[in-house]
């Protein structure tokens, strides 16, 4: 049985629920997942201050991929901090129409968004000139968008799709610019690869009225953020996506990776046995095929959707079965797949 090492980023609120779900699917694998835990939860960070981030990103580093739940952010970001600190440079969060599902959007989505993770106008908190008026400095580097573009057309190949950059390129001119000027150039090393520009206003249109026509977008920092949590909103919930952050070596391969649910911290459900665990699920069979485990991460996530459409969900998405109810639901059609 092949054994891989996982670093495991607790949080706060519902995150002890997500890790017990992982874990139980984890125990079903035909793999060994061995988990080092890092308490990242706010009362940890408050006691130890960088101290748990130093641990973190050493143990990060040493094993190389991490799963991470959600964490408070009060006075700093965790997040940020560990983008900053592990240099992971992409983004990705795939959004996809989940049967079984109901939503106001009755359309099929099926899209791979692709966002740089520094930069854009969140590397500056700005700035007050005076009472009346603020600044912030919007920072866009070739590196990270070149990063971007390069894992965006590998991963078209891979869905035999095409890439569509998104920004507004016409107004930011030099920022915005200088990204769409690094996917152009990438694009010239993929001429198999069908590939547009979109001013994002009008990319955003786009995906509700003709959501067919787009699979990989490839975008800036805040671009990504707005247009993942859009597109969830349009499959059913915010708390049904997954996401992965890569950071590269110089030679632009894969050097760690974290995955995690992209849903928040929930207070006011922790500790009540309801939250939904499909993103953590997603995100652990994204977990298993960076590790190269295929056949488990498309059986694990076969196993989630066939629970949802069959009607074995949590109370969020119209079911009844509670956080550890949904996850056996999950193990068990795993388990007759497998």
């Amino acid at each position: 049985m092949r054994t891989y090492r996982v670093v495991e980023l607790h949080g706060d609120g519902i995150s002890a629920e997500l890790s017990r779900s992982v874990h139980r699917l984890a125990q079903a694998l035909p793999c060994r997942l061995e988990f080092e835990a890092v308490d990242l939860s706010l009362e940890s960070r408050e006691r130890r201050g960088d101290g748990v981030f130093d641990e973190a990103e050493a143990l990060v580093r040493r094993h190389r991929v991490a799963i991470k739940y959600p964490t408070a952010t009060v006075d700093t970001s965790p997040n940020k901090i560990l983008r900053e600190r592990c240099r992971f440079a992409v983004i990705h969060r795939p959004v996809a129409t989940i049967p079984g599902i109901e939503s106001n959007f009755k359309r099929t989505i099926d899209i791979d968004i692709v966002r740089i993770a520094t930069g854009g106008t969140y590397e500056d908190a700005g700035r007050r000139i005076g009472l009346d008026t603020a600044v912030s400095l919007r920072v866009i580097e070739r590196g990270p968008a070149r990063h971007a573009a390069r894992f965006a057309f590998q991963l078209a190949i891979q869905r035999q799709g095409g890439v569509v950059s998104t920004s507004k390129y016409t107004i930011q001119r030099l920022t915005d610019g200088l990204f769409e000027e690094a996917c152009g150039n990438v694009a010239r090393d993929f001429r198999g690869v069908p590939y547009r520009r979109e001013l994002f206003d009008s990319l955003l249109a786009g995906i509700i009225m003709h959501p067919e026509r787009y699979r990989v977008i490839v975008c800036p920092n805040e671009y990504g953020d707005f247009l993942s949590d859009t597109a969830c909103g349009l499959i059913g919930s915010v708390g049904l996506g997954d996401s992965s952050s890569y950071a590269f070596d110089d030679a632009g391969q894969i050097e760690l990776a974290m995955f995690d649910p992209a849903g928040g911290t929930a207070p006011d459900i922790a500790g009540r046995d309801v939250a939904n665990p499909t993103a953590a699920l997603f995100a652990l069979s994204s977990l298993l095929r960076h590790l190269g485990e295929v056949d488990s991460s498309r059986a694990l996530r076969g196993a989630v959707l066939g629970a949802i459409a069959a009607g074995e969900r949590t109370a969020d998405i119209g079911g009844s079965l509670s956080t550890s109810a949904f996850s056996e639901a999950v193990a068990a059609r795993f388990g007759a797949g497998a």
